[in-house]
Order: C-alpha cells, then structure tokens, then sequence
C-alpha cells in the first residue's frame, strides 16, 4: 500500500510538472508597472526598494530590453527574465554585440520544471535575431545554486572576478 501511495504521489508529480512546463504561457509584462513583474523582480532582488524597480522596469522597456514573465496553469505569474543587448565589453565573451540576461527568477514552488530553460529558450531566440551568437550572465561568486542552474542550461563558467575601486584624491 505504502509504494503504491508513493508510486502515485510520484506519478501526480511528474503529470503536475509536465502540465505546467506544457501550459505555460511566456508573456512580456503588461507595462512598466506590472504589478507581476515588480513581485518578482522585488523577490529576486529585495534590496532594491520600489521605486528604484520601478524606475528600472520602465528603463528596461524603453531600452528595448526582452522581458518576459512565465505563468503556470492558473494564470499566476511564476517567473521572470530580463536580458539586454550589450555592445560594451562583457567578460568572457569573444564576440559583439552578446545578449546578457539581466535577471532569472523562477518562484520555488516552479523550479525543477523547464521554467527557467524556456524563458532562456526564448531570450536565445530573440538573441538570434538581435545578431549575437552568445549568451552571457553573471552570479556572485558566493551563489553556489545560481551558478548550479547556469550550467544546467548549457552557461559555461568563464572567469571569477574580484572588483576593486580607490577614491580620486582632490575630486
């Protein structure tokens, strides 16, 4: 009884998974207000008080940054990425002009179930279109489950940087 329990309960799993990663709607956000996005934004980065997100969602938009929220079947948003086209320099890149994604957050009860690959799927095509033939990203050295999740989506590890800075006397 119990392994027929356990095999059920795994099975309800896998079906719940699947039908998310297959009813998923990817969306670009409603307007630079998006209640959705600043919610998920605000989770990736809580530091950042509301209006400076705000200020930066409408910078993204009239940049012509690709964003895109992912929604589960029930229509909530359970997903966010953001990705703009650089022409500066972008570390461990050999090309010009890359795409680097911005920001990636995937709510918890949403991981493990295709929602970040997708959304990477779709910057990767807009990407393509935009003329780069490469991806780029950055984590902090010391988040060891993002740089987890870049190389489960094909990222490479380039190189590991430590930022200096020393004030201009007189200045």
């Amino acid at each position: 009884m119990r392994k027929t329990t356990a095999v059920w309960f795994f099975l309800r799993a896998t079906a719940l998974s699947l039908a998310c990663e297959l009813t998923m709607e990817v969306v670009p956000p409603a307007g630079a207000t998006d209640p959705a996005w600043l919610s998920l934004r605000s989770r990736l980065w809580p530091q950042a008080a509301e209006p400076e997100h705000l200020c930066e969602m409408a910078d993204a938009l009239a940049r012509g940054h690709f964003v895109r929220l992912a929604s589960a079947p029930d229509g909530s948003a359970v997903a966010f990425v953001e990705a703009s086209r650089r022409v500066d320099y972008v570390n461990g890149t050999s090309s010009s002009p890359v795409v680097f994604l911005e920001g990636l957050y995937v709510a918890p009860l949403a991981r493990r179930k295709g929602v970040a690959r997708r959304l990477v799927a779709e910057v990767e095509r807009w990407a393509a279109a935009q003329g780069c033939s490469e991806l780029a990203s950055d984590s902090p050295i010391e988040n060891a489950v993002a740089h987890a999740m870049h190389r489960a989506l094909g990222f490479e590890e380039t190189e590991r940087v430590v930022y200096f800075r020393r004030p201009v006397e007189g200045a």
